[in-house]
């Protein structure tokens, strides 16, 4: 389709959070909700950098701490937490670190900050959202960011990624793939009990992003942090074709829906429905990963 972010609906009235809102698809994710009315919250690990990113955009906008990869600041983020929340983007990550990392409770780094951040980041801020859902939003929604790259994710999911078996992009796909058995586990739930919330996901193809530049993934490398911005700017999208799937997702994709560009494999283009690997059409395995995810982080889903 030939939707791109001037279709956003008048969103006054909207109240949103979007994680890693401080440079790359979540900056241009928060602007462009802001510009067409709605009130943003950048919720960010770097508080000096998400303000400095704040002074970018036109319109209603806050900066507050949240580090994904420390279930202590995500409880923390969500008992600040005043008022019902209309919108929820859980587009922050972390890309392949070199070598085995870990959170502060344990997990491995992009399955814990990746998955589990924003698997109880949610669960925690349910009640604001089902108190929410401005009609710009169609309902309360959760966008949820996934990626082409969850195609390397299998069943293994469910082991969350011991140091054993960490290979950088395998263990990248593996959280990928558990945010959209999650979106779409999310959005399996919601109807049953019968919720107006609505979940979807999206992905942005391949676009210029500080994924690749991030301390905490390939930018460990020295010669990846110098060289890395040269060659995105050259190959790669723009972080404003990478973001339009994400806002679509959040403004007018149906419920259960996955949005991503449609060409050359889904790296770019137009977009369009996304495709999604046998593992992530698994309802079965979304199921086993919930239950897995809430005794992981203690957080359950109370709708």
């Amino acid at each position: 389709m030939s939707w791109t972010e001037t279709d956003l609906p008048d969103l006054t009235g909207v109240t949103a959070i979007v994680t890693g809102a401080n440079s790359g698809i979540g900056l241009v994710t928060a602007r462009e909700l802001a510009g067409h009315g709605a009130r943003v919250i950048l919720a960010c690990r770097n508080l000096a950098a998400a303000e400095s990113a704040s002074f970018e955009i036109v319109g209603d906008t806050r900066v507050e701490e949240l580090d994904l990869s420390s279930l202590a600041s995500v409880r923390a983020f969500a008992e600040r937490w005043e008022g019902p929340l209309d919108l929820l983007v859980n587009n922050a990550g972390v890309m392949t670190p070199p070598k085995y990392r870990e959170t502060v409770d344990g997990f491995e780094l992009q399955f814990g900050t990746n998955h589990l951040g924003h698997f109880a980041l949610t669960g925690l801020l349910l009640p604001a959202l089902l108190a929410g859902g401005g009609s710009s939003t169609r309902g309360p929604r959760v966008v949820t960011v996934s990626s082409i790259a969850h195609f390397g994710g299998n069943e293994a999911v469910l082991e969350g990624n011991p140091e054993a078996a960490y290979s950088p992009q395998k263990t990248y796909s593996q959280s990928k793939l558990a945010n959209l058995l999650f979106a779409r586990e999310l959005q399996r739930r919601a109807t049953a009990a019968g919720s107006p919330l609505v979940s979807t996901a999206a992905h942005p193809g391949v676009s210029v992003t500080n994924l690749f530049t991030s301390p905490d993934g390939m930018g460990s490398k020295p010669l990846v942090r110098r060289v890395a911005p040269l060659l995105m700017k050259l190959v790669l999208q723009s972080p404003e074709a990478g973001a339009r799937p994400s806002l679509y997702a959040a403004t007018e994709a149906a419920p259960g829906s996955y949005t991503g560009p449609q060409r050359f494999g889904e790296s770019r283009g137009p977009i369009g429905p996304a495709k999604l690997s046998s593992y992530a059409a698994d309802g079965h395995l979304g199921e086993q990963l919930w239950a897995r995810s809430e005794e992981w982080t203690g957080v359950t889903f109370a709708f």
